[in-house]
């Protein structure tokens, strides 16, 4: 499997290239800084330059091509601003997948934000305000598309080591998630094309991850 990962240098990107790579797939990691290429190669991921708020649908697709899945695991980061949200949360969330629909590669997950359809509260700051409606306003283009798509909303990230138990529903109890479940449960997505479609929720929990996966296309 080829996967390519936009954001590849992010916490949770670079724990999806290990587990990938460690089971023999290619893991490419887009990353806008130079810098991160050393990172993502001794994650096992192929790097690739690309600026994703600087570049064109057809440019990415480029590197997309041939792929059998995208994630988008990109973010502006915790120390930026309010524009930034929009222009790296939101439009390269389009981005992606423009490129995924040049490219013909239809596996599209996306990582999101518990609480993202719910839109901001009265308690949150200009900046995650702004957060909150780009991730919403993607997941609603990404649902939109011609695209085997799967959303992926994760509570609070800590980088605890994982448990490999979770909780991961439609709709869950706030509450928090090591990156490195995250990142398994990225994969336990990948390998389950029947998820797409579905946006769920991932806490931390007490089923395993591939029950889990398994139980979120089971008719209730």
């Amino acid at each position: 499997m080829r996967v390519v990962i936009a954001g590849g240098h992010g916490k949770i990107a670079l724990r999806l290239e290990r587990l990938l790579a460690a089971r023999g797939d290619r893991a490419v990691g887009i990353v806008r800084n130079p810098d991160h290429v050393g990172d993502v190669r001794s994650a096992g991921g192929e790097p690739v330059v690309l600026d994703l708020e600087a570049t064109t649908p057809a440019d990415l697709a480029s590197h997309v091509a041939g792929a059998d899945a995208v994630v988008f695991a990109a973010g502006a980061g915790p120390g930026s601003g309010a524009a930034r949200k929009e222009t790296v949360d939101h439009a390269a969330a389009v981005l992606l997948a423009d490129a995924s629909e040049l490219a013909g590669t239809r596996r599209y997950l996306m990582v999101s934000s518990i609480g993202a359809d719910d839109g901001p509260k009265p308690h949150h700051d200009q900046v995650f305000a702004a957060y909150i409606r780009a991730k919403a306003a993607a997941d609603d283009e990404i649902r939109g598309r011609d695209l085997d798509w799967t959303i992926l909303r994760p509570g609070g990230l800590t980088d605890d080591p994982g448990s490999g138990r979770v909780a991961l529903a439609p709709d869950v109890q706030r509450g928090r998630v090591s990156r490195d479940d995250v990142a398994a449960v990225l994969v336990a997505l990948l390998d389950r094309p029947a998820t797409a479609g579905l946006s769920l929720d991932l806490v931390a929990g007490d089923t395993p991850i591939d029950e889990a996966v398994a139980a979120a296309v089971t008719p209730r």
